[in-house]
């Protein structure tokens, strides 16, 4: 028998915090439990500079409620954050890293002017895409403040928790569909989750383009959101005119799921295929396995995902 193992992702908003709880394997993820509970208007704001937990008391209460819910001992967990708390950003640099210490500080450097908070106060990870044929490295970098993060794993810490793993929604809701995108070429990546709207245009499984923007108030199907895609697909189509865009996916609530691949396929100019978070994991016997009910968790499913 395959080694199995529990993987708790949770994703916090200010509209609550939600669980998922996976089992099975990294191959066959198995969906054993999910737990939701909603946060006073309020007790959560995402800010890039401040503090994001305005009433850690009330955050904490209902967090501990929700993993209850599962009846799950384990509390350590993989978190993911809106990515409107810090930034995703794709970097070309000259020459090699001695070490990584150096990476970091030559990137810093290179960034000094375009982060959007006290470069001493940035907490930053990069990862090598890939190295140019001029010797250049493509790389990506994340950053955020450490007042931001610092405070999330220190009332998290506090509570008796243990976030061993942080990362961003785009990523995780990536990482659902992560297996079957990966077998194309290139493909395009079109959500909206949680009042955000990513476009990821990944080519050889590497991403070569990523634009995500928070549109609170903005409903998925709208002249605003179509803008915005048309927008960012312009300025992908400037910058690599030679990718095919024929691979066009895109992820969106539900109740507008459709009408939103509709839209994304006419800024697009090809067929858009909806993705389904149903599709990703098995459902357990007290999980649900329908997408109206499971689309609520799919970035908690997508962090949980990274540590099956």
């Amino acid at each position: 028998m395959l080694f199995t193992r529990n993987s708790l992702g949770v994703e916090i908003s200010p509209s609550g915090v939600a669980f998922a709880l996976l089992g099975g394997t990294a191959a066959v993820p198995r969906l054993e439990r999910v737990a939701f509970a909603p946060l006073a208007a309020g007790t959560v704001r995402c800010s890039l500079r401040e503090p994001n937990i305005h009433d850690p008391k009330a955050f904490v209460d209902c967090f501990q409620g929700a993993h209850n819910l599962l009846l799950h001992r384990s509390k350590r967990l993989s978190l993911t954050l809106p990515d409107s708390v810090g930034r995703i950003m794709l970097l070309d640099m000259e020459g090699r890293f001695k070490n990584r210490a150096e990476g970091l500080d030559m990137i810093r450097w290179k960034l000094k002017k375009n982060i959007p908070f006290d470069a001493a106060d940035t907490h930053l990870d990069y990862q090598v895409l890939n190295i140019r044929e001029n010797g250049e490295l493509a790389l990506l970098v994340a950053l955020v403040s450490r007042t931001v993060i610092g405070q999330y794993e220190e009332v998290l810490t506090t509570a008796g928790f243990t976030p061993a793993r942080i990362d961003f929604n785009s990523f995780n809701l990536y990482r659902i569909f992560d297996r079957r995108l990966a077998l194309l070429d290139d493909c395009l990546f079109i959500f909206f989750y949680n009042n955000s709207l990513g476009i990821m245009a990944y080519y050889n499984g590497v991403p070569e383009f990523i634009r995500v923007k928070e549109l609170s108030g903005t409903q998925a199907v709208g002249d605003r959101v179509f803008m915005e895609i048309n927008n960012s697909l312009l300025v992908y189509r400037e910058r690599f005119p030679e990718r095919n865009t024929a691979n066009v996916f895109c992820i969106a609530p539900p109740d507008v799921a459709s009408a939103f691949c509709g839209m994304v396929a006419e800024s697009a100019g090809s067929e858009a295929t909806p993705l389904q978070t149903k599709t990703a994991v098995t459902p357990g016997e007290e999980a649900p396995g329908d997408q109206e009910s499971l689309f609520l968790f799919s970035a908690a499913i997508g962090a949980a995902l990274r540590s099956l």
